[in-house]
């Protein structure tokens, strides 16, 4: 098996888990079939081990670096984006009159795990471009898309994202980069951006950045804000690269992990004129960005995923390999060592780490799915309902695997023991790439305020109720069947108090008291996790045992080691819920009520 991702794992959840294949029958991918899905993920499988997993460790001790007019990264990383490039993964997804292959979503975010197994930092780069890509496609004019599209698509250009300022931070109503409008029909744009992913390196010919600013005169708050694209350089009418577009490096940010990614501070306009160019219309650059960031959102999620993914089967490879100790039962100190994997609490730190990658992996996957299913679906009620269920899980989708992946990278340091706390091993690096999982795009508390001061009443709790409603339907399907009427029970259970908790919450809030109804929305966000997480290991462990009876050599193996991770959430996992609910129910008010001179 590979150290990266489990194949059989992408094979289960794409084909028997999800319908995959049915959007081939799709007029958007009805030029596609199974066997050109499969082809784009075994070759991104062999591009990953073969071009990025080899140098992660590399670029991670030897991170980009500023000589104060140009940044250098490794070669081995420049060679493994230009194979990323030629191979065409860069418009994986992109529509066919753009240049791309137009795959569905959900295959490209399975091709795209591999890379971000591999090598998460090096792949951060093709990440951001993919979403420039996906934001641009849905809203840039015509004239842009051929543009600064097309070639991004090509790879010759890659993308960014431009939010945060170093006043601001997650508050984007409080950002002060201005764009004054010229007679030229373009924008002028004076101010600074920070902590931009990919924000400068020579990796391409040309650096496109979405950028989020203020036209003079605007509504104040987020309802001011506007969307610009603002190139490194700018580009020509006939496509050649003209003048730099005055956008200076102020410094590179010196992270905890994601090292090989660079993390820029940039000057807009600072001695000179920097043009850009509004996407749609004036004063809904927020609305626009949330496209984006909402797909990073998710991404950052598979991110997340990814890395505990990779972490769980390079523990599993050590508990397997590394003889230590013997059983209770063996009282000789003269018989042979075991295997640690023989230990019961390392069986109960593999399976924490299992059901973790595994749970989250599904969950992933089913939100690029339905992003697929909300872009070809005919029926406006049918891609309402999608679009709904999409809305309320992005921040589960999120959050949940950056905090609980990232508690799986701590039980595979834990399986290693010492080992795992150095260098020599990779473990480390995983923990430290996947803790800045819970910071971007909206850290785990803002997530959990979205959800439920927003997502959860949204158009009259329509989304939760749209998730109720997929809850109920799988509750349906596993009635009957006796092997799972454990956990059908509990999850039925869990998914009734976390009802009765939102409607309490949401009371305390509509009554005037706003603060603590949202003071332990974090705590909300993990419950809501656990029960979203509880219905997918349910809906695999369907999958599961009605695969059982026929399966044969190591697929019966497979099947059992889901159930077996499914019992394991619901017995160990589960429970919490009810806990912080109570909590929760409480409106406990112990973190609003400490005043600020208590520390």
């Amino acid at each position: 098996m590979s150290l990266l991702l489990n194949p059989r794992d992408i094979d289960f959840i794409l084909y028997e888990l999800l319908d995959t294949e049915g959007l081939i029958a799709t007029d958007f991918y009805g030029q596609h079939d199974r066997e050109t899905f499969n082809a784009v993920i075994d070759s991104a499988r062999r591009l990953a081990e073969e071009q990025f997993a080899p140098h992660a460790a590399r670029l991670d001790a030897n991170e980009p670096t500023f000589d104060g007019e140009r940044v250098h990264i490794i070669e081995e990383t420049r060679a493994a984006i230009d194979a990323f490039v030629e191979s065409g993964f860069m418009g994986i997804a992109a529509n066919a009159e753009h240049g791309g292959m137009q795959l569905p979503w959900v295959v490209s975010q399975a091709a795209c795990a591999w890379f971000m197994a591999a090598d998460v930092s090096a792949n951060a780069y093709a990440f951001l471009t993919h979403a420039a890509i996906n934001l641009m496609t849905q809203f840039a004019s015509d004239a842009q898309k051929q543009r600064y599209l097309e070639p991004m698509v090509e790879g010759r250009f890659f993308g960014t994202m431009c939010l945060s300022e170093p006043q601001a931070g997650s508050s984007l109503s409080d950002i002060q980069l201005r764009a004054e409008p010229t007679p030229d029909g373009h924008y002028l744009i004076k101010g600074t951006k920070m902590w931009i992913s990919a924000g400068e390196h020579e990796l391409s010919e040309n650096i496109v950045h979405l950028v989020l600013a203020k036209i003079p005169g605007g509504p104040p708050g987020v309802k001011g804000i506007s969307l610009f694209v603002v190139p490194k350089y700018r580009v020509n009418d006939d496509g050649t690269l003209g003048a730099r577009n005055n956008i200076a490096l102020a410094g590179l940010n010196h992270k905890m992990g994601f090292r090989g990614t660079t993390n820029t501070v940039l000057n807009f306009g600072e001695t000179g004129e920097c043009h850009g160019w509004l996407i749609g219309e004036a004063h809904r650059g927020l609305t626009y960005m949330f496209h984006m960031m909402n797909e990073a959102r998710v991404g950052v999620g598979m991110t997340a995923t990814m890395s505990g993914y990779t972490g769980y089967l390079h523990s599993l490879q050590y508990a397997r390999e590394r003889p230590q100790g013997r059983l209770p039962q063996q009282k000789d100190p003269t018989s042979p060592q075991v295997p640690i994997i023989q230990h019961a609490d390392i069986k109960r730190l593999l399976l924490a780490q299992k059901a973790a990658a595994e749970g989250a992996f599904a969950l992933v996957l089913y939100c690029a799915w339905l992003l697929d299913r909300q872009r070809t679906v005919s029926d406006a009620a049918e891609r309402a309902r999608v679009g709904l269920l999409l809305d309320i899980l992005t921040p589960i989708a999120k959050s949940w695997p950056s905090e609980f992946c990232l508690e799986g990278n701590k039980h595979g340091i834990q399986i290693l023991g010492g080992y795992g706390y150095t260098r020599e091993f990779p473990l480390e690096r995983f923990y430290r790439d996947n803790r800045l999982n819970a910071i971007h795009e909206g850290t785990h508390g803002i997530q959990g305020i979205d959800l439920l001061n927003r997502k959860v009443c949204m158009q009259d709790g329509a989304a939760f109720d749209a998730l109720l409603a997929a809850y109920r339907e799988t509750l349906a399907e596993a009635q009957g069947v006796s092997e799972l009427a454990e956990y059908r029970d509990a999850l039925a259970a869990a998914i009734t108090t976390l009802e009765q908790t939102t409607a309490t919450l949401l009371a305390v809030r509509d009554g005037g008291d706003v603060n603590r109804a949202l003071a332990n929305a974090t705590l909300y966000l993990d419950a809501f996790g656990h029960v979203v997480m509880a219905w997918m290991w349910l809906r695999q462990a369907l999958v599961a045992v009605r695969a059982l009876p026929a399966a044969q050599g190591d697929d019966v193996d497979f099947y059992r080691a889901k159930l077996q991770a499914c019992r394991y959430f619901f017995r160990y996992e589960l429970p919490r819920v009810a806990e912080r609910c109570a909590l929760l129910a409480a409106a406990d008010a112990t973190c609003l009520e400490t005043e600020e001179n208590w520390f």
